[in-house]
């Protein structure tokens, strides 16, 4: 498995209301105006799963597998011809603020590895840079 991450993002936010923000995919509909229509067609989700369908990718949906409060919420993928996993970590930097990083781990065959591994950092910064502007 291959491994990826996006840049330390700093929150001004602790990191308990952070993580009780974070932990119910519900309260995704306070960035889904975020969400760049050209890059998404579709974003569903409930409390633990978070489904989106970017072309050409096709349909993703991700299930939180794990939740290790206050520090990390781990998911993996359902369904997808490509196993991987993904996880929110969030670590408290001093009393108000704190600190995150999105990572993925996915099964990428060779021939694939070229053409995925840019737009998937690509894509772990931009969640984690969308994460790290909303009002927690």
């Amino acid at each position: 498995m291959s491994q990826y991450e996006s840049s330390v993002k700093n929150i001004p936010y602790p990191q308990e209301r952070v993580y009780s923000k974070l932990e119910d995919l519900n309260n995704l509909e306070s960035i889904k105006d975020r969400v760049p229509q050209d890059k998404v067609k579709e974003l569903t989700y409930d409390r633990d799963r978070v489904t989106v369908d970017v072309p050409p990718v096709g349909k993703i949906t991700l299930k939180v597998v794990e939740r290790e409060a206050p520090k990390c919420i781990k998911f993996e993928t359902e369904g997808s011809p490509m196993p991987a996993n993904f996880w929110i970590q969030i670590i408290p930097d001093g009393e108000q603020a704190s600190k995150m990083r999105v990572v993925a781990k996915a099964e990428i065959n060779f021939m694939l590895r070229a053409m995925i591994e840019k737009p998937l950092k690509e894509g772990l910064e931009k969640i984690a840079d969308a994460l790290a502007l909303i009002a927690y």
